[in-house]
């Protein structure tokens, strides 16, 4: 019995398909790169929302204090936390991670465009257009990345998960840790433009975060 369970054990193995290579593997290096790039602009994002608030009128900005910043952006997490238990799981059921991720990627571009002109608002208008313009950013974000994590796993067996996760992960790492330096040089150098007839100032900043978050959308076609 020994015996014939060995040779049948052998016999399984050898009929098992080879494992595909992770880099040929089209669907998930191309959610991969989607994955990245979606990530760059998130924490440039990130990293240009708080500097903008927090810069005076005169320079574009919204002349926030730091517990003002600091307020939106718990009023965001809360709100993202509330979508991601009740809402994210029925979304994904109705649409696929591809359409959610299309969708959600389309609808936060008129968003981005419409931070510039907050600073004609003043009072509970800013206030108002503010918050709800940030929780509804952040809700798009995490359904961007949430769908392309989910396209990654199901591009491979279960056996290599961990590897394509891996794979994902260290990438996604090297467009993060180069977002926070250029989005700084950026917005630098957007100050130094307020009167620019082309998207001066800060306009300037949201303009290129669009280019990226269009780049994302452009991909989720492939």
């Amino acid at each position: 019995m020994g015996a014939e369970t060995a040779e049948a054990g052998t016999t399984q193995e050898s009929t098992e398909s080879p494992k595909k290579s992770l880099w040929k593997n089209w669907p998930l290096m191309s959610s991969i790169i989607t994955y990245c790039v979606f990530s760059l602009h998130d924490t440039a994002y990130s990293e240009i929302f708080s500097l903008w608030t927090v810069s005076g009128r005169k320079y574009g900005g919204l002349s926030f204090s730091s517990k003002d910043v600091g307020q939106v952006l718990t009023v965001a997490g809360v709100s993202l936390l509330v979508y991601q238990i009740f809402v994210y799981r029925w979304l994904n059921n109705t649409l696929g991670p591809v359409n959610s991720t299309r969708i959600a990627s389309a609808l936060s571009i008129p968003i981005i465009a419409a931070y510039p002109f907050m600073t004609h608002l003043s009072g509970i208008r800013l206030g108002l257009a503010l918050y709800i313009a940030a929780m509804i950013k952040s809700v798009l974000a995490i359904t961007r990345v949430s769908g392309t994590s989910l396209l990654q796993n199901n591009a491979v067996p279960q056996g290599q998960r961990g590897a394509a996760n891996g794979i994902a992960t260290t990438l996604m790492s090297l467009f993060k840790s180069v977002a926070p330096a250029g989005a700084g040089v950026l917005f630098s150098w957007a100050q130094k433009r307020q009167h620019a007839a082309f998207f001066p100032g800060d306009q300037m900043v949201f303009l290129l975060l669009n280019v990226t978050e269009v780049l994302g959308l452009l991909l989720t076609f492939k």
